[in-house]
């Protein structure tokens, strides 16, 4: 059995679905920080049946929860403070995300003018549907 010491202060991201893990890592910029990270593949869960977990250690003011809720909105935020879970985060479809996914209409001003941000919103809830801010184009389910 693998085991990964625990942290004293830190986060850790649980209940991802397996084999995302690195997806995050890079979506949430920890390759340019100078932390800690141990990323464990394919755990076993009663739950999942495999997950992955992300730990990262130190405080992580900046980390992007919108990032993480779309993604995937399952993934549990455990907050560690003195080698104990002082608070869970449980993830919801964030309203609105800027530059996480790009637009891919070619009529799109995004397309065109380079230094403006993709903006996406939740048009849909129900089916996690996003539309581009500027031209509507539609992603998700």
């Amino acid at each position: 059995m693998l085991n990964i010491s625990g942290l004293n202060e830190g986060i850790v991201l649980d209940h991802i679905q397996a084999g995302r893990s690195l997806e995050i890592y890079y979506h949430l910029g920890l390759d340019k920080l100078e932390c800690q990270v141990a990323i464990i593949k394919n755990a076993r869960s009663n739950k999942m049946g495999r997950k992955d977990i992300i730990k990262i250690e130190g405080p992580m003011e900046n980390l992007n929860l919108d990032i993480l809720g779309y993604i995937d909105h399952n993934i549990t935020v455990n907050v560690i403070r003195d080698d104990k879970i002082v608070e869970k985060k449980r993830l919801k479809l964030p309203k609105r995300i800027t530059n996480v996914i790009h637009c891919k209409n070619p009529r799109c001003i995004t397309s065109i003018e380079q230094e403006l941000p993709d903006v996406f919103y939740l048009s849909d809830e129900k089916t996690e549907t996003y539309r581009c801010l500027y031209c509507e184009e539609k992603y998700g389910s």
